[in-house]
């Protein structure tokens, strides 16, 4: 295996009397699909925000490219090549595509006025660098664009600033089949970039057909962390609902003591 560009170490997290997340390990290897996968109330929605410095974390080390970080905001956790996509993809609709690809980052000629030119080179480069075709114009404007290709934006806005991994939250919700299949090429090609990225999602079918690990979470702890291709879609549902499947698990007292 490759050293990790993220790792956490025992990874606490609790709002007031309630912990969410327990000694939580969790690691994203470069140019892997790691999907993390847990039941609503898992806990991977406090990890993705401590991730992204939305959260502090109470206590646990966060490790980025082998050194010791902190991570206290989202600027940080951008400083060092950290991009979150989240659901609702925070786009604006009134706003064309290299707008929302360059919003509050816009790149300018030496004074105020905006490089325009250069900032249209750029998004096309990166939307070709990923091999979207499905957009016409990078003008256009994100109201006219469908679920995938909205998406698709998304991502390549999370790319555009040479991150180094990239957290997809419920990238193919509510998205046909045809623009799932979209969606998913373009999850494989941002791994094959040497990207490292985390897919969250509770269609196990896309999870097993595009990631590389697994990590399933049941009630704020990690009840496994395995490789796709040794396990199944019965073994993962039984180990977000359970937090056990046969040998594999967190300790049954534990699971029991969590439920």
């Amino acid at each position: 295996m490759p050293e990790p560009l993220l790792e956490l170490r025992g990874v606490n997290k609790s709002f007031g009397p309630v912990q969410v997340l327990h000694d939580v390990n969790f690691k994203v290897y470069p140019g892997q699909v790691t999907a993390l996968v847990g039941d609503n109330g898992a806990g991977k929605s406090t990890l993705v925000k401590t991730i992204a410095g939305i959260y502090r974390a109470d206590s646990g080390e966060f490790l980025f490219d082998g050194k010791p970080v902190s991570i206290h905001s989202p600027k940080d956790a951008s400083a060092l090549g950290l991009e979150v996509v989240y659901q609702d993809l925070a786009l604006c609709d009134n706003l064309d595509i290299v707008q929302n690809m360059f919003l509050g980052r816009e790149a300018r000629t030496g004074g105020l006025m905006l490089d325009e030119l250069g900032m249209e080179e750029r998004a096309r480069e990166t939307l070709a660098s990923l091999s979207v075709r499905t957009v016409k114009s990078v003008r256009q404007s994100v109201s006219s664009l469908s679920g995938g290709q909205r998406q698709t934006v998304a991502i390549a806005k999370a790319v555009l600033w040479n991150s180094k991994v990239v957290l997809l939250d419920e990238p193919t919700a509510a998205l046909g089949v045809a623009q799932t299949r979209q969606v998913l090429d373009l999850v494989r090609r941002l791994a094959d970039a040497g990207l490292g990225v985390v897919l969250i999602s509770h269609n196990m079918v896309d999870v097993l057909e595009v990631s590389d690990r697994i990590t399933a979470l049941f009630l704020g702890r990690v009840a496994a962390d395995i490789p796709a291709a040794e396990t199944n879609h019965s073994q993962i549902v039984e180990l977000i609902t359970a937090g056990r499947s046969g040998n594999v698990g967190i300790p049954a007292a534990t699971a029991a003591e969590s439920a």
